[in-house]
């Protein structure tokens, strides 16, 4: 699957496309329908798939200050529209110059000129375009005059509310992964390169791969059952601390999971961690014989849970 970048013209094999519109973080079963409709009618019509997105997110570049808040990486969602049918994925870079661009030239440069789409798929609650000056009749006006047609999917709710980025923070937030995993359909997952840390872990018994959190959100800082996928195509399961070892100094907020009945290197690769399961949160405390009592409970918890998960 090929990573186009949103300011050049696309390859010539991949103009005539049906493009999916959206920012896509998390690519929850709202987005995933978008994308699938747009998947639906590339291929009804023999055209390629092409899903694109925006990064930085543009709260980050409207909110630099905005805490972060991402559920996915680019490589993330990369896999994710890969896996979904998409024939590449194209980043449009939110910066000033995309910032200014009012609705009718973002159609006509980006969507019509550089894309040459033949069809626009978004969600009914899209907007683009400098001060949001365009929504989705607007670009379906645009669609009409510039040579492509525009469809809408409507939002996606199950039994409690719409399925959406921001309630899937909040249920992250909460110490609630599973909840997040049924919206997402998969659980959140931090990807990261292991870098090599004190070795407390490992004088503990538990040796960790730190893995920094970047602009991931910050889920509720705890200790996790999680489940991580090595660059090799293996799984392990085993325990994590994310949050920042209020028993050690100076605070640093890691990812740490310790897989269970692994010895190798880890150090310098790039691997996934799910998090499956909220155990407990982060605690002090008083002496370290404390810390590896708890450690061992928090690893057999894990494990139970793991077997049915």
């Amino acid at each position: 699957m090929k990573r186009l970048d949103g300011g050049s013209a696309v390859p010539p094999e991949l103009r005539g496309g049906v493009v999916a519109l959206g920012n896509f973080d998390g690519f929850h079963v709202g987005h995933q329908a978008v994308v699938g409709r747009a998947i639906r009618w590339a291929k009804d019509e023999g055209r390629p798939a092409i899903v694109a997105t925006f990064d930085p997110h543009p709260v980050r570049y409207f909110r630099p200050d905005t805490p972060p808040f991402r559920l996915t990486t680019l490589d993330q969602r990369q896999r994710l529209f890969g896996a979904a049918g998409a024939d590449a994925m194209l980043v449009f870079h939110f910066d000033a110059a995309l910032a200014g661009l009012p609705a009718r030239e973002f159609a006509r440069q980006r969507l019509a000129e550089l894309i040459g789409a033949a069809g626009v798929v978004t969600g009914e609650d899209f907007t683009f375009g400098k001060g949001r000056d365009g929504n989705v009749e607007i670009l379906r006006a645009l669609g009409e005059e510039m040579g492509f047609g525009v469809a809408t999917v409507s939002p996606v709710a199950d039994s409690a509310d719409t399925v959406s980025s921001s309630r899937i923070r909040d249920l992250l937030k909460a110490g609630r992964p599973r909840d997040a995993a049924e919206l997402l359909t998969r659980p959140f997952a931090i990807e990261g390169e292991v870098e090599p840390g004190a070795k407390l872990g490992r004088e503990l018994g538990y040796p960790t791969a730190n893995i920094r959190l970047g602009t991931y959100l910050r889920p509720k800082f705890g200790i996790y059952a999680v489940r991580g996928h090595l660059p090799d195509g293996s799984m392990l399961d085993g325990a994590a601390n994310l949050g920042i070892r209020p028993s050690f100094e100076p605070p640093v907020e890691l990812l740490e999971p310790y897989f269970f009945d692994f010895s190798g290197d880890l150090y310098g690769q790039r691997i996934e961690v799910e998090l499956i399961e909220y155990l407990r949160e982060e605690a002090k405390f008083d002496d370290l014989d404390a810390l590896k009592r708890q450690m061992a409970e928090d690893c057999q918890r894990a494990r139970e849970i793991l077997r049915s998960a």
